[in-house]
């Protein structure tokens, strides 16, 4: 409890001395606040001490002592503790350490070999939702017809389509012949055994998306949409349940895809205001009511409602509407997606931050102003020194945005809390490109776009800026994205720099390629630092950095737990940690910087290499290979850059503290598993083998 009041032991004399003390221009006040701030100090941590007695409030750091109390021990092949000085280090003990775990240490003991139990363990330890199931229940077996046991695994009826639809994944119930490997094998696990249970997670997590429009296909129809907003096919995640862990999860209380056969089975479970996706049309918005939507597979766009109806495809996000009766007032549409981490912009909780005298100027249908355009006339017309312009409405936005900052000017364009706005940039000159341009003036301005998806166009800036930055941010890799994710301008940069010395800052965040542009090079190199971020050329052949013509670009490249598809070339490498480069590098001053703990391609021209991967060339290896697996490389799919099942454990735990490199890092996935899969053998009874099965 934080006391800031310095007023309140002032307050506390009589009237009189405080009458007295201001004809003498409040010497006592300003002693009585001196002592008043080391009694806060004082009561503070008086009260923290307090809080540090229980493990819900206490501090991270006492976790671990709290744990010793009870017999709780870590996993030590997990990896260790990271320093409590630094932000990564106290990221990484909270993996080591839940504090969830350890309050719940005890009722788990009491609870040891039930099933519920292992899908309790798997939030509270890793975090991920999950479902137990025990094999020996879909185990073919002779039955005595004495002794009849309806709910074991039945044999297939090829004419139960919902049923077929469940095969060999978490919600199985047909049977299966018995399967002697083990299900935690780290080479050919099995599964279907009477001794196995197997612990089914879920990595992927779902994110709303609320009242957007949808996207109108005209080149397939008038009728044909997509919820996506870029015209992608996009798979509808479920909306996570409300409680974090529920006993005996369904396929409904997990963040995983809806299939069409489940959607059709269950379809008053997914589809509501409060529910999984939801569909508006008219001005006036208008609901769709239940009754008249109908599941669909829309792969060719062949099924055509009838009237009155829409058609839902769950599976590839799509919409068709009759043709008699087109939504010719716009359509919007709430949905959930699937992701693995908090980064490229999205109805996530971020941290804002601007200066203390910004004048903020917001965006959205119940604000005063309701256009973008609007918002940045009125800031050109007032010239203040620092502004934000925010966007609390999840829309999207179009038109040209052309910004020229003064000197010492600054500007933050962002996207609220629980908002998650699109600018489309349209193409409506032929003389000129279009753009989001940025221009500065000799005294250095700063420019900061934050939570912004920004799709149509790229950015380009020029001029005496001294820093723009990116941040939670997406410009569309490829500028837009057909319908089945593939770039639709796969050869154009997404950000652009012309003759400027500004800083470029990428956090959080997915861009195209960024190109370099300079008459004359005779000055310093241009500093871009990219952080937690997906930098993507669309290929591992096209350039991610460079100059025109994938020249050496005049950059020197910082790169901290990072993804990058494509080429870099570069004036230099300050330093890269953490991170994967997928395709080569080709740096021109090899001497300046190094690189730790990275994926680099073979045959890279780079800095100092420190425990990178693949190793250098030797006698005894001439050719070392490593292979780079991801479970995608286009933007748009649910699993996008995250790496794949079969990826090697040299890239898997290949950071620095054993986490996975490249842009999820910080999810420490390697160390949930370890620290799953040593609770598991654990919690269960003996003579049963437990194994994680990853369903995403």
């Amino acid at each position: 409890m934080a006391i800031a009041n310095l007023d309140r032991l002032y307050n506390l004399m009589p009237f009189i001395y405080r009458q007295r003390d201001e004809e003498q221009g409040f010497p006592l006040l300003a002693l009585l606040q001196v002592i008043t701030e080391q009694a806060n100090v004082v009561e503070n941590d008086i009260s923290q001490l307090y809080d540090n007695w229980f493990v819900e409030t206490c501090q991270d750091w006492v976790v671990p002592y709290i744990g010793d109390l009870i017999g709780y021990k870590q996993v030590h092949e997990a990896g260790d503790p990271g320093p409590t000085t630094t932000l990564e280090g106290r990221k990484l003990d909270k993996i080591l350490i839940s504090r969830r775990e350890v309050a719940n240490t005890i009722r788990y003991r009491r609870r040891k070999g039930t099933l519920s139990l292992l899908e309790n363990l798997a939030y509270d330890v890793a975090g991920w939702p999950a479902k137990a199931v025990a094999f020996y229940q879909t185990v073919a077996i002779t039955q005595s017809l004495n002794h009849l046991k309806p709910g074991q695994g039945r044999t297939a009826d090829l004419r139960h389509n919902h049923a077929l639809s469940l095969l060999n994944g978490p919600f199985n119930n047909f049977s299966h012949t018995a399967d002697l490997r083990r299900p935690g094998s780290a080479h050919t696990p099995g599964v279907f055994n009477i001794g196995n249970v197997g612990l089914c997670v879920w990595r992927l997590r779902s994110y709303p998306v609320t009242h957007t429009p949808a996207y109108c296909l005209e080149e397939v129809g008038a009728q044909c949409y997509t919820f996506s907003v870029l015209g992608n096919q996009t798979p509808l995640f479920n909306r996570p349940p409300a409680a974090s862990a529920p006993d005996s999860p369904e396929a409904v209380n997990v963040p995983g895809p809806i299939t069409r056969r489940e959607f059709e089975a269950n379809k008053a479970d997914y589809y509501g205001e409060a529910k999984s996706f939801f569909i508006w049309t008219g001005t006036p918005r208008k609901p769709v009511p239940l009754e008249n939507i109908v599941p669909a597979d829309l792969t060719d766009w062949q099924y055509r409602p009838k009237r009155n109806q829409v058609a839902v495809d769950p599976e590839l996000g799509r919409i068709v509407f009759p043709t008699s009766q087109l939504p010719k007032k716009g359509v919007w549409v709430a949905y959930y997606y699937g992701f693995p981490a908090d980064i490229g912009g999205g109805e996530y909780q971020r941290q804002l931050s601007q200066p203390p005298d910004a004048k903020i100027y917001r965006v959205g249908e119940r604000e005063t102003i309701k256009r973008l355009n609007e918002a940045i006339a009125a800031w050109e017309a007032d010239a203040p020194r620092h502004a934000v312009i925010e966007i609390t409405a999840s829309g999207v936005f179009t038109g040209q945005l052309n910004l020229d900052l003064a000197d010492g000017q600054s500007l933050q364009i962002r996207a609220a809390n629980g908002a998650r706005p699109i600018i489309r940039l349209l193409d409506f000159q032929t003389d000129e490109p279009d753009s989001l341009s940025v221009t500065g003036g000799k005294g250095g301005g700063c420019l900061v776009l934050d939570g912004l998806l920004i799709t149509g166009r790229g950015m380009s800036y020029e001029g005496e800026l001294s820093s723009v930055t990116v941040r939670h941010c997406t410009l569309v890799p490829g500028w837009g994205l057909a319908h089945n994710c593939e770039p639709r301008r796969a050869n154009e940069p997404s950000i652009e720099i012309f003759n400027s010395k500004a800083r470029l800052l990428i956090e959080h965040s997915i861009v195209g390629s960024i190109q370099v542009l300079e008459d004359e090079v005779k000055s310093e190199p241009i500093e871009i630092s990219i952080s937690d971020s997906v930098l993507d050329a669309t290929s591992h052949s096209r350039a991610a950095l460079s100059a025109p013509n994938e020249q050496i670009a005049n950059v020197v490249l910082s790169v901290r737990r990072s993804t990058v598809l494509g080429q870099i070339h570069t004036h230099a490498i300050e330093s890269a940690t953490n991170s994967i480069f997928a395709g080569h590098l080709r740096v021109a001053r090899r001497q300046q910087g190094a690189m730790r703990f990275c994926y680099v391609s073979p045959g890279s021209r780079t800095p100092r290499r420190y425990e990178c991967q693949p190793p250098l060339a030797t006698s005894d290896n001439p050719h070392p290979h490593l292979p780079l697996e991801f479970s995608s490389r286009r933007y748009g799919h649910p699993t996008y850059c995250q790496l794949a099942l079969g990826c090697p454990n040299a890239i898997k735990t290949g950071a620095d503290d054993e986490a996975e490199m490249g842009v999820y890092h910080d999810l420490f996935q390697p160390q949930r598993e370890a620290n799953l899969r040593a609770r598991l053998n654990e919690y269960t009874l003996a003579g049963m083998d437990a194994g994680i099965i990853f369903v995403n």
